[in-house]
């Protein structure tokens, strides 16, 4: 029996245009936003005086000023019922800061490149206004604010919004206008900060809040911000972070785990393996106490980056164990990397021969290899 032929000319228009833009992929600017990955691990203690990439993937603590509040960082389990979300950023105080100096901040951020950025057609005449939409939790109540900062052109916009229950996860919308002064750089390189702000001294507070697109003045930043920092009671909760060209929250853009990963893993690639799982091969160096790795990328790296290493061997696999303690050199581009381990105690005898070291994780131990790039 013949198949009919259907007649699909008129199916795309069928379909609202709604239900189009609501499926559009990749609509999310912000990678990692429901806080699943977190390479480096899922809990950092004592993440106050030094700005870092500590736990969750691609959202960073960024202080300024003398701080003396301290948190512990982590990637937690609490998360808002029956809206998918898995994991959350938690950011609890260990020691209080309950007078925050004058030029003191504490803040949430992501950075993103300026390559990403260009359909917002910022510094034009059609510059889109773009949405955040998240979930956030804190005991302590009161006015918040998030910045978008174009790092490009020293400008700024600050919106603020409202916990309004204590320890109760509520879903929170900002739109912000379209800026038709300053182009964003067609880049690799940091173009846009959103930055949640925890805490912020008078320098950040004294002014009045710039809910439109200003060349930046500091005291207009974060004019209404609590102080998350004044107890060792408080903590502060978020997932569900997007960020999306338009005036209204769409739904949450869930991708696929290794869709997520690839996309952390442009600025961070991190192998990781168990006793004896050998993480690359190596070759002998010359030299007895040093030896030769090279490593591909799963994906793109955003530049050729800096190598580090924990709790590492070179190993035969049979007769001889020897601790990495350092490295010599790194020579990298975006897709791949040669670097050269110097080994404590050296290697001696047969097993300097040998060709068919790997490089691998100490027994018992947590280790690493990693590459990195982060803006």
């Amino acid at each position: 029996m013949a198949l009919s032929k259907i007649d699909t000319t008129n199916m795309i228009e069928d379909v609202p245009q709604s239900k189009l833009d609501n499926n559009i992929n990749f609509r999310n600017i912000i990678i990692n936003g429901r806080m699943d990955l977190a390479q480096r691990g899922t809990s950092q203690s004592s993440v106050g005086s030094t700005s870092g990439y500590f736990t969750v993937d691609r959202f960073q603590y960024a202080k300024g000023g003398t701080v003396n509040g301290v948190f512990t960082m982590s990637q937690d389990t609490d998360v808002p019922s029956g809206q998918g979300f898995a994991k959350s950023l938690k950011m609890d105080v260990t020691t209080a800061d309950a007078s925050i100096g004058a030029d003191a901040q504490y803040n949430i951020r992501q950075r993103i490149e300026g390559q990403n950025l260009q359909y917002l057609k910022k510094g034009t005449s059609s510059a889109q206004s773009t949405t955040i939409s998240f979930w956030v939790k804190s005991n302590k109540t009161g006015t918040y604010i998030v910045s978008l900062v174009d790092i490009d052109n020293s400008r700024t916009i600050s919106k603020s919004y409202t916990i309004n229950s204590a320890s109760t996860w509520e879903k929170k919308t900002i739109t912000y206008d379209g800026d038709t002064t300053g182009t964003l750089d067609n880049d690799n390189a940091v173009s846009l900060d959103v930055m949640f702000r925890l805490g912020a001294g008078s320098n950040f507070t004294s002014g009045t809040l710039a809910t439109s697109w200003e060349s930046t003045t500091n005291a207009n930043v974060a004019v209404g911000q609590v102080n998350v920092t004044d107890s060792t009671s408080n903590e502060w909760y978020i997932t569900g972070v997007q960020l999306e060209a338009g005036t209204t929250a769409s739904d949450f853009e869930f991708l696929p785990r290794d869709i997520n990963l690839a996309r952390c893993q442009r600025y961070l690639c991190s192998f990781d393996a168990g006793p004896l799982v050998g993480i690359c091969n190596s070759v002998v160096q010359d030299n007895a106490d040093s030896c030769h790795h090279a490593v591909i990328f799963p994906v793109e790296m955003r530049t050729g980056p800096s190598t580090t290493v924990s709790n590492l061997i070179v190993t035969d696999r049979f007769t001889a164990d020897n601790p990495v303690t350092g490295i010599y050199t790194t020579i990298s581009n975006t897709t791949s990397a040669y670097f050269v381990t110097q080994q404590s105690g050296g290697l001696s005898g047969a097993y300097s021969d040998r060709d068919n070291l790997i490089l691998a994780v100490q027994n018992g131990q947590t280790g690493f290899l990693r590459f990195t790039s982060e803006l």
